[in-house]
């Protein structure tokens, strides 16, 4: 299902929709990059920069699809790297999702854009201020020039403590992304990456594991034996490490890689895990609308020639049985900290919680890795260690 289709509702009837069922939240994908990081599996296009207007056009195009504005909550650009475009180009983007995507007055509207530390200059910053952004999300991953090189990042340790200057003059709510598990890391290195991002004083820290994501530079790497990945346990202290460091700094663990200073939670990445509705345009971009999973296209030349001629430019859809469903809403909602409220689940599924997985539940309450006090359900420390194993055998 489109968001042109017919049966959508119409504006007025919207608003009576449920959140997991109409979207307040909105992702818009920028897929162009300077470089494609070793780690990277995400829909990116390096060396095509000659297409970003065409891009923008089609981008338009693909939003005038909605047929008329559709207010939404909060608003995140990624990618890719959003800010790799000129402030002329950056200046076109915003407008146009904005038109069709009006943020919600007032203070709870989050309007986040994803940007490398080397592609923040100033009238950029002005460009993304000026349109209502209020919330950078800083690629930083690491400190040290020698991790970052293993990580094929192209900038420069020195210029995240710059970005985040220049940044914090227009804009005052920034998060950092980190990565731990980064071959040759040390608990050591690791220490001071914490304690170099918490000196920066970022509202918002995203700690990631390394993935070898098969088919990146990196899997293929570690698959020509030209680097060696950390062992399970080694990964685990450093998550751990992270854990102990940024809750003792005032941080709130609130999901299983995020950690938010009190009221700067990421309230874009709680829809996703919410299992709420979201639009979502452009290349690769997915969605999920009135039960639908959608996915665009992740070929550039492809997208811009379907979007540009009015057409699809979905790829992939399904719309899941009520079942399964409740098993994925399980699934996304267990990795926050407040876990699972078995009457909300029961409102937003239409089934109960036990129904879907209750002997598995009372089997992992019994070996540690969930608690459950009756009303809700969520991972214990030691779960959060083994947090994908526990997902997948609940479901």
């Amino acid at each position: 299902m489109s968001v042109k289709d017919p049966s959508v509702p119409s504006r007025q009837d919207v608003a009576a929709l449920p959140p997991w069922l109409w979207p307040r939240a909105a992702y818009v994908h920028v897929p162009f990059c300077a470089h494609h990081c070793g780690y990277c599996d995400f829909a990116i296009s390096t060396g095509q920069d000659h297409f970003i207007e065409l891009y923008l056009d089609a981008l338009a195009a693909e939003l005038t699809q909605l047929s008329e504005p559709q207010p939404v909550r909060t608003l995140f650009l990624g990618g890719g790297t959003p800010t790799h475009l000129t402030a002329a180009q950056l200046e076109r983007l915003l407008s146009v999702v904005l038109r069709w995507l009006p943020l919600g007055a007032g203070h709870d509207s989050e309007f986040s854009i994803e940007c490398n530390p080397d592609t923040l200059t100033a009238d950029k910053i002005a460009v993304l201020a000026d349109h209502g952004v209020n919330r950078i999300s800083l690629g930083a991953q690491s400190f040290h020039a020698d991790l970052l090189a293993v990580l094929e990042r192209a900038h420069d340790p020195e210029e995240i403590a710059r970005a985040v200057e220049r940044v914090r003059r227009r804009i005052a709510n920034v998060s950092l992304d980190l990565i731990f598990g980064v071959p040759g890391q040390t608990e050591s290195l690791w220490r001071d990456d914490l304690a170099r991002a918490l000196a920066l004083q970022p509202d918002h820290l995203s700690t990631y594991g390394l993935t070898y994501e098969k088919g990146t530079p990196l899997w293929k790497r570690r698959q020509h034996g030209q680097l060696r990945a950390l062992d399970e346990d080694a990964e685990l202290t450093l998550y751990a490490l992270a854990i102990d460091t940024l809750e003792e700094a005032g941080f709130q663990h609130y999901e299983i890689s995020n950690f938010a200073r009190p009221g700067r939670r990421c309230r874009h990445n709680e829809t996703y895990w919410a299992n709420e509705a979201y639009f979502g345009f452009g290349m690769g971009a997915a969605r999920y609308v009135l039960g639908r999973r959608e996915l665009n296209t992740r070929d550039l030349q492809r997208y811009i020639r379907l979007a540009l001629s009015g057409e699809s430019v979905t790829w992939q859809s399904e719309e899941l049985p009520l079942p399964e469903r409740a098993r994925e809403t399980l699934a996304v909602q267990l990795r926050r900290a407040e876990g699972i409220d078995r009457a909300a689940f029961r409102t937003q599924t239409g089934i109960e919680l036990d129904a879907v997985a209750g002997e598995a539940l009372s089997r992992h309450v019994e070996q540690g890795f969930l608690a459950d006090d009756g009303h809700r359900v969520h991972l214990t420390r030691h779960g959060k260690y083994v947090a994908d194993a526990v997902l997948e055998n609940l479901l």
